[in-house]
């Protein structure tokens, strides 16, 4: 992708030895990856492009899919064994799972059902249109568990506009972020890619994974062009999330 003549940097050039720490990329067990060949045609996709480290984080979503250690494990075997007969032993794969904050979570928190990364970090998401009720409580709990929580996403949620100051309240309470790589383009549409780039450059992002779900995200992926002052911002940004989760 490099060009001699172009000034266009593309992300994807920059993502060797990444780790993923957020994709659905598991068949079958939530609105990611259909079938393990699905899952392998991603995982190929990140090989191709220098990804081989991977942390899979299906949903845990009450009632819509209330995965758990089991069900998490065994799409993971599946997959591991199609890579296995594919000969791809570099691939790394470890799974965790992406907490929806729901009447739920703090149940499941107590009855230690959880799916961290790490075994010290759990990535949470929560609706996109209104922060849970029991938000702050449900953060309290994580702590209280001596687990450190990652909000997935934050330039996602439509109900926190891009000068809200809630994003430092939530770094001030001892969440950290997470930017999906996507987001960077105007994937999710440009209100999602202005408020990407704002968080960048106040130096709010924590942590990048990508959200794959499928092969149109990953081939989206591929395309993102990114600036110099963007892609000054971001690479310390997958540095720390190397650093953090490498395995």
């Amino acid at each position: 992708m490099f060009n001699f003549f172009s000034k266009k940097k593309f992300l994807v050039d920059y993502l060797g030895n990444f780790v993923d720490i957020h994709n659905h990329i598991l068949p079958g067990i939530d609105d990611g990856a259909k079938t393990v060949e699905d899952s392998l045609a991603i995982i190929e996709g990140f090989s191709s492009i220098g990804i081989k480290k991977i942390i899979a984080t299906p949903h845990i979503m009450h009632n819509y899919y209330p995965n758990d250690s089991e069900s998490i494990h065994n799409a993971q075997k599946e997959v591991l064994d199609g890579l296995l007969q594919k000969g791809m032993t570099d691939i790394s794969l470890d799974v965790a799972a992406e907490h929806m904050i729901d009447a739920n979570f703090e149940i499941l928190l107590e009855q230690h059902k959880e799916m961290p990364l790490h075994k010290r970090y759990l990535l949470i998401e929560m609706s996109y249109l209104q922060p849970p009720i029991n938000f702050d409580q449900a953060v309290e709990k994580i702590a209280s568990h001596r687990y450190f929580p990652i909000l997935a996403h934050p330039e996602r949620y439509n109900f926190l506009h891009i000068n809200s100051s809630k994003f430092q309240k939530y770094k001030n309470s001892g969440i950290s972020l997470q930017l999906n790589l996507l987001s960077l383009s105007d994937f999710y549409g440009k209100e999602v890619q202005k408020k990407a780039h704002k968080l960048l450059r106040e130096g709010l992002i924590d942590y990048a994974g990508s959200d794959i779900h499928n092969l149109r995200h990953f081939k989206s992926l591929k395309e993102i062009q990114i600036s110099n002052s963007n892609l000054k911002l971001l690479l310390p940004v997958i540095e720390k999330t190397i650093e953090d989760f490498s395995f």
